[in-house]
């Protein structure tokens, strides 16, 4: 039977009718209907140190966090992500007024924009983007400008100049993703430089997501915006535990800036989720004081699973761009004779037996992003080996 109402309206907010279902539920359930690899969206298939396993355990039964924590975060945690900042990169940030801790990276980009957005705002964003950008800041009532990152030379490369002229007098901020998913590109620190002295200029806001800070391979760099000069005040750095600790399910990430700025992303993530995660936070605080060879070693365990997919991606006939960051290699299907990555990933589980994400998607510009597919390397050795078996037979 219908549902009846007193309006012709449509149940659902019509700024978010544009997005539906993600492609990450449509493409896993592919993956579950078929026996499919999913080498789509991107999630370890093996937990994190044990170490840190046990200290949520140890969390859990000590009765730290299961109840509510501070809304800002448990203190541990955020002295611990102050200490890090430092300790990594230089910036000292007050854990008291300059850290706060979210659900997971995505609820402090959705935070972050929701507080400082407002209708009528423009943010220019890096194309492609992860999904939520988009959805987030239709919420605000904003309207996205996307610069698009272009292939060049092997590498996904940002157009400083494009970047510049899609600035008009209604923006508000610029939203920067370093290392940058989907296509793997860091940018490099001539190029942070330039739009850091663009966003002086012009005194705009930047939300910047770098939740792949650890996960850069072949000597490329990660720098932080907010070391730049005159950053310091207008950035919102987002951090998160998930990709560098391989826990994405506890959702723990944090943001850090100015007081006046975490003041504000805070008003607008108390009536989101308010608090999440009390015992993993805990856990996080003791993950973040692990020592540097741990890093170490999960960036070299990443940068071969990456070799492996990569290497296995061009024989199996595809054009492959290999990553300086993140977890994820971006693949042309142009030489396997395609053109269209939806219909390509739709068809793959059958063809081939493996899963993975049409780029398209990631893009507004929807002819750009068509014939690059995205996969994800952050996988047991022996199922990325299976994968790339599998991809050898893809043509017969």
């Amino acid at each position: 039977m219908a549902a009846m109402t007193s309006s012709a309206r449509p149940f659902l907010n019509r700024s978010l009718a544009a997005f539906g279902t993600t492609i990450f539920a449509e493409m896993s359930a592919l993956a579950l209907t078929t026996g499919a690899i999913n080498l789509g969206q991107g999630f370890p298939d093996t937990d994190g140190p044990e170490e840190i396993r046990e200290a949520a355990v140890r969390a859990l039964r000590d009765g730290r966090g299961n109840q509510y924590p501070p809304g800002p975060g448990v203190p541990e945690l955020r002295a611990a992500v102050a200490a890090h900042q430092e300790r990594r990169y230089g910036l000292s940030f007050d854990p008291d007024t300059e850290v706060l801790v979210t659900a997971g990276a995505t609820e402090a980009i959705a935070a972050s924009l929701l507080a400082l957005l407002e209708p009528g705002d423009e943010v220019v964003a890096l194309e492609p983007y992860y999904d939520s950008y988009a959805a987030c800041i239709a919420m605000a009532g904003a309207r996205r400008v996307p610069v698009t990152l272009r292939p060049d030379q092997g590498r996904f490369r940002l157009d400083l100049d494009e970047l510049r002229a899609a600035v008009t007098d209604r923006t508000r901020l610029l939203l920067i993703n370093t290392p940058h998913n989907p296509t793997g590109t860091v940018l490099t620190r001539e190029e942070l430089a330039a739009v850091a002295e663009f966003a002086v200029a012009r005194d705009l806001l930047v939300v910047t997501d770098e939740v792949y800070e650890h996960l850069v391979f072949d000597g490329a760099e990660h720098l932080p915006l907010a070391g730049f000069p005159g950053m310091r005040e207008r950035t919102v750095t987002i951090g998160s535990a998930g990709k560098t600790y391989s826990f994405t399910g506890w959702k723990v990430g944090w943001v850090t800036a100015a007081p006046g700025l975490v003041a504000a992303v805070r008003s607008a993530k108390q009536y989101l989720t308010y608090v999440a995660s009390g015992p993993f936070q805990h856990a996080v605080a003791e993950a973040l004081a692990l020592p540097d060879s741990y890093l170490a070693g999960f960036r070299a365990d990443m940068q071969a699973k990456r070799d492996l997919l990569a290497a296995g991606l061009r024989d199996a006939g595809f054009g492959v761009f290999i990553p300086s960051g993140t977890y994820f290699v971006t693949t042309d299907i142009r030489p396997l004779g395609e053109s269209d990555g939806f219909a390509f990933c739709r068809a793959l589980p059958e063809r081939a037996g493996v899963v993975a994400i049409p780029n398209a998607v990631f893009y507004d510009h929807r002819d750009e992003g068509a014939p690059f597919v995205r996969f994800a390397f952050c996988k047991r050795t022996e199922v990325l080996q299976e994968a790339v078996q599998r991809l050898k037979n893809l043509n017969g």
